[in-house]
Parts: C-alpha cells; structure tokens; sequence
C-alpha cells in the first residue's frame, strides 16, 4: 500500500513585526506594497501582539490526526502555509523526503474560490513532482462544518441575550474578495488591466459564504432574524464584495438595533480578521453606533471541526486509493 499523508493549507501569517513587509510582498505575489500600508498592517498586529494562525492550524493538524487514527486510519497530518512559513513547497518537499507517495489535500477555507483556493491548489500541484494529490476544493456545505460553528454560537447568543433582556439577531461574515477575482467581465467589455478571473461563470465563493451561514442559521432556531455581510475589504482598486459590515452596522443602528452578534463563518481559527477587524475595529464602530457587538468564541480547537476534517481526508484518500487500484 503506497505511504500516505494529509496536508492542510491556511493562510500564513508573520510571528513577528518585523517580518511584516515580507508577508505583505508574499500576499501580493512580489508587487510593491505601499510604506502605510505596511505601517497601517504593523499596527494590527502590535495591536494584537501576534496572529496565533500558524499554532492553530498546527494544533487542528494534531487533532486531526487524532481522529483518523481512532477511525483505523493513522497517517501523518502535515501543515503548509501560502504566504508564511512553513511554505508549501518546502512542506511537500518534506513530504516526499519522508516518503510519502499519496495525500489528501485539505484548505482550511471551507468555502471555495477559484481564485484563493485555486492558488492553494496550483501552489500544491507545482510541488507535487510524482506526489499523488486528492484536493478537496471546498466543502462549505459539510454538516459538521455548521455543527461546528453551531455549538459556538449558542452560549454567545443565550448569554448575550439573557444580559440584554431579549433575543439577539445575528450577523454572519466571510472575507471579502475583489469582485474581479470572482466574476467575469461583461462580454465585450475593454480590458482595464490584468484579470485574475480563471474560469467561466460567476464564482462559488459568495453563495458558499452565504449557504454555510444559512445551514449554521437553521441548526440555532432561537435566532430572531440574521444577516449576512463581507468583512475586511482590502485597500486595492475596484470594488469588493459587500455588503460590508460597516454599511450593514450602520443600516442595523438606523432600525434601532441595540444588541447583535457577530460571527465569522468564513475563518476556522483567531487570526488577525478575527482578532483585530472584529474583536477592536467592528466593535468600536458598532459602539458608536450605540450596537453592543459580541461574538462567539472561534472554532480553534473544536473537536467537530477536527472529525468534519478527518472525515473529508478520508474520503479524499479513499479515492486515491481507488485511484490506485483502478490504473
């Protein structure tokens, strides 16, 4: 039976101040990035002492692991970063050096875009060189994953609810993207510049967004009334996926709206969108808003999580199995 693995791709993220403008070039793909965007990235994370992603994801790994061992199935769980080490590359390298010859390839980004998800898959597939790979490209719909963010989000709604003397609605986010990276040009429209569209049609990734937070949505009935919105639009030109919080904050406040919950069901983990956009930026501006905003504690370390992963590993190695048996 050919060796075996899982590698789980997330973002990256730097461990210090200092390796910033790096990460940041890494992020744009080598472009220039401006002096106050730097300073501006800088200050977040000062903010936050440090984005704890990479520890995280490691830790999912372990738990992972975990669960496909007590399934019969012990194999090696390995973590790849595209923007930070530890890099892909290095990590399939790695891989191959250990001996592995087949692996189920998970991103920790359930809801698929071909655009960022598909850069994790080219960067995966350039490194391959004789690893056999089962990418899985999205899996925003997995049961688990709602049962997940789920189990999160009841305390945080009862507690807040009971303080305030009422239910409390709810507001769902995912990243935004630029709208040029997930939908096509108008036909016949002139060319504006470099396009990072890859395919025909309109992208999966907003309707992924948007289906995840209906399916976490139905599993907590106590919920009166949720909303759904894209959270931390980027500096670059053109327009980014919304609504975005903000306006959405700021609709909310208009209709009276005094108490809210906000969770993020587009990231599995704290990072810095999490810890910095919500926990100080989204807060404040909710509370000048006079919006009480609180949010439910991250999915981290949640076992159902882990079982979600190792369940979508398996089947992804089955099929290589399969795969295997069939040439």
């Amino acid at each position: 039976m050919a060796k075996e693995a899982v590698l789980l791709l997330a973002h990256g993220t730097p461990e210090n101040l200092e390796q910033v403008p790096e990460y940041l070039r890494n992020v744009v793909s080598g472009r220039p990035v401006p002096p106050a965007l730097v300073e501006e990235i800088q200050h977040r994370y000062a903010l936050i002492g440090k984005s704890p992603l990479t520890e995280i994801t490691r830790s999912q790994a372990r738990s992972v692991a975990s669960e496909l061992a007590a399934a019969g199935r012990a194999v090696p769980v390995y973590v790849g970063m595209r923007n930070w080490r530890p890099y892909i590359p290095d990590v399939l390298r790695q891989m191959r050096a250990d001996g592995i010859e087949q692996a189920a390839v998970l991103c920790m980004a359930p809801q698929n875009s071909r655009t960022s998800v598909g850069l994790y898959r080219r960067a995966v597939e350039a490194e391959a060189a004789g690893l056999r790979i089962d990418f899985t490209e999205g899996w925003a719909q997995h049961p688990l994953l709602a049962d997940a963010f789920a189990e999160r989000l009841r305390p945080a709604l009862s507690k807040l609810s009971a303080e305030v003397g009422e239910p409390v609605p709810v507001l769902f986010t995912a990243h935004s993207v630029p709208v040029r990276t997930v939908q096509p040009p108008p036909e016949g429209a002139a060319d504006s510049g470099p396009r990072l569209w890859p395919g025909r049609g309109v992208d999966p990734y907003a309707d992924e967004a948007r289906h995840t937070a209906e399916l976490v949505a139905a599993r907590v009935p106590e919920i009166p009334r949720w909303w759904f919105a894209f959270q931390s639009q980027g500096a670059s030109g053109g327009p980014w996926l919304g609504p975005s919080v903000e306006e959405t904050l700021g609709q909310l406040a208009a209709e009276g709206l005094t108490a809210l919950i906000l969770q993020p069901i587009g990231f599995l983990c704290d990072h810095v969108e999490i810890l910095y956009d919500v926990d100080l930026l989204f807060r404040e501006h909710a509370g000048k808003l006079g919006i009480r905003l609180e949010r439910p504690e991250s999915l981290n370390d949640s076992p159902t999580l882990a079982r979600a992963v190792a369940e979508l590993a398996a089947r992804g190695l089955q099929r290589l199995d399969a795969g295997n048996l069939d040439a």
